[in-house]
């Protein structure tokens, strides 16, 4: 109003302007905070495509004792896909035959031609050869030790599963049983939260089989909530614990004695410890500088074996087609030889990803509720 204070004035009109700032930041907190609370869109494979890519790789497992002319005969699950997407390999063929085609126009002999038959690019290749069978090597040893994991995992729930039959009450050994296979289930949910992620999603993977092998009640699932399946193996590890617990109830409750209940614990911390060896290997790849130096040497090997190849096919009166295809060849065996070694060392880093060639995860966790559901169904006459 005129008639106040100027200072007063000022007081009243800084009021108002916080206000409205405090009602503007208000509304945006309100619209940040329902945006938080929207749950997020799962993008990993349902499990109609995750049976799908399980099935495709149980087929390919049985091709390795096909004649030699059947297997020739396959795309998917082989090194075709990889050398005919990857760009050195074209690189590599458009340079030799760039080469030749220019050897066949021309009726001379190059000056580079004499000086090029100096060079030895092969010693190179010996190099590269040897890094590439050391890699693939590696990398296969950490398949095969992963493997090994997610079997050791199976069996430990199957020893458990028969130690529970005959030495708990029926309602004690299907709560320890339904909880073993509870925690075996989210722990390959849990690799999403490390390497390379997980195909494997609370949604579409442990949802499916909790609700198919009524794994966890209501209640239960409510009390795991607070563990984010799907970005940590937290909830792996509570229901780990649990089993602990339902052990040493079971020994408090008179069922089992103090021998017996370490025999149990030793089982189940087997367990953990094979799932934590799939977690510590899959947060630690092959070291990313060896990865790098590789590539680096194939980028500039294959190129140069292209040139020497091409200079070596012959100039002038010395050329000829049928010397230019096989040389061809020659060169495309090598990037064959190079890119496949290289692909293949690649793609058994993470095996319990949504390649064909990766780990058979639902074949296991299937196998396994099989089993023991046969353990827990046990009938003696």
């Amino acid at each position: 109003a005129p008639h106040l204070p100027r200072s007063l004035g000022i007081i009243i009109a800084l009021q108002q302007t916080n206000t409205t700032i405090y009602c503007t930041m208000s509304k945006t907190v309100a619209s940040g905070a329902d945006a938080f609370v929207e749950p997020r869109k799962e993008t990993r494979p349902d499990f109609k495509e995750l049976k799908s890519i399980e099935k495709e790789r149980r087929e390919i497992l049985l091709r390795a004792e096909l004649p030699f002319w059947r297997i020739l005969m396959f795309w998917s699950g082989t090194c075709l896909k990889e050398i005919a997407t990857d760009s050195l390999v074209w690189t590599t063929l458009i340079i030799y035959i760039g080469i030749r085609i220019y050897a066949n126009i021309v009726d001379y002999v190059p000056d580079s031609v004499e000086l090029l038959q100096k060079t030895n690019v092969g010693i190179l290749g010996g190099f590269l050869s040897f890094f590439l069978v050391l890699f693939v090597n590696q990398t296969n040893g950490r398949f095969l030790e992963m493997y090994g994991f997610s079997k050791a995992c199976s069996g430990r729930i199957q020893d458990v599963a028969g130690l529970a039959k005959t030495q708990l009450p029926i309602e004690v050994a299907d709560r320890l049983v339904r909880h073993f296979n509870a925690a075996h289930i989210a722990g390959y949910v849990g690799l999403n939260a490390i390497g390379q992620g997980s195909p494997y999603s609370k949604t579409y993977f442990f949802d499916h089989y909790n609700e198919e092998a009524k794994l966890l009640t209501p209640a239960e699932m409510k009390e795991i909530s607070r563990h984010d399946m799907d970005n940590s193996g937290l909830c792996m590890k509570e229901l780990t614990t649990w089993c602990q617990q339902d052990v040493t109830d079971a020994r408090i409750a008179g069922h089992i004695d103090t021998y017996q209940e370490k025999f149990f614990h030793d089982k189940i911390l087997a367990f953990r410890a094979a799932m934590d060896g799939m977690y510590d290997y899959t947060d630690q790849p092959p070291h990313f500088f060896y990865i790098h130096f590789l590539v680096l040497l194939s980028a500039l090997y294959l190129p140069l074996f292209a040139i020497d190849t091409a200079y070596a096919a012959g100039w002038g009166a010395d050329k000829a087609i049928g010397l230019d295809i096989l040389q061809g060849l020659i060169v495309f065996l090598q990037c064959v030889f190079v890119v496949g070694l290289r692909s293949l060392a690649t793609n058994m880093i993470d095996p319990y990803g949504d390649d064909l060639e990766d780990l058979s995860v639902i074949n296991y966790v299937e196998g396994t509720l099989e089993i023991c559901s046969t353990i827990m169904n046990a009938r003696q006459e």
